[in-house]
Formats: structure tokens, sequence, C-alpha cells
């Protein structure tokens, strides 16, 4: 895998680490898990500055955001108990589908 996927993973698990504590500090109320929303995004947003040096920032954020939103709904499912109707799984793998096509066929995503 090249250095820039590697880091777009990272910036996507940063993002997910804070997106994840952004529910678990009750509108900032908790300040352990507000701290660590602030890090983690702070931290995801610098990595995927990084990875704008070699790829289209439109094929960036679309896997950042992308993968993100997907495993934001798993984690909602198995930590916060929140369920997913079946338009929403629809909607969810419509979007994996999404990056998969841009993986396995865009010439833009640095191939």
């Amino acid at each position: 895998m090249p250095k820039t996927y590697l880091i777009l993973l990272l910036a996507v698990a940063a993002e997910t680490i804070g997106t994840s504590a952004l529910q678990a500090s009750q509108q900032f109320s908790k300040l352990l898990p507000s701290v660590l929303v602030v890090i983690a995004y702070g931290t995801s947003f610098w990595l995927l500055s990084l990875t704008l040096k070699t790829l289209p920032v439109g094929v960036v954020y679309a896997l950042w955001s992308g993968l993100g939103i997907v495993l934001i709904a798993i984690i909602g499912y198995l930590v916060f108990g929140q369920k997913l109707d079946w338009p929403a799984v629809l909607g969810i793998a419509m979007i994996l589908a999404g990056i998969l096509v841009i993986n396995l066929f865009s010439k833009t995503a640095g191939h």
C-alpha cells in the first residue's frame, strides 16, 4: 500500500475516534471525551493535509468521508446501540460501492 493511502487510513481512524468521542462527550459536557474530540480531529485534518501533496482533494475527501461514515455507522451500532434501517444500510452500501469505483477504476486516484 502506498504511503499516501496509509496516511489517509490513519486520518480516517483519527476522524472515527473523534466522532465517537463526540458522541461520548454528551454535547461537550464531559471533559475527557471533549479533549479527545479536539485532539483526534486535529490529528485527522493534519494527516488529511499530508495526503493532498499527491492526491486530488476530491478523491481524498470522498475516501476520507465515505470510510468515516461506514466506520461510524458500525461503531454506532456496536458501541452506542444505534440501529440502522434498510434504507440506511443500502445507502451505506452505495457509499462503499463508490469508494470501490474510485479506487478500482479512477485514474485520478493516483494508482
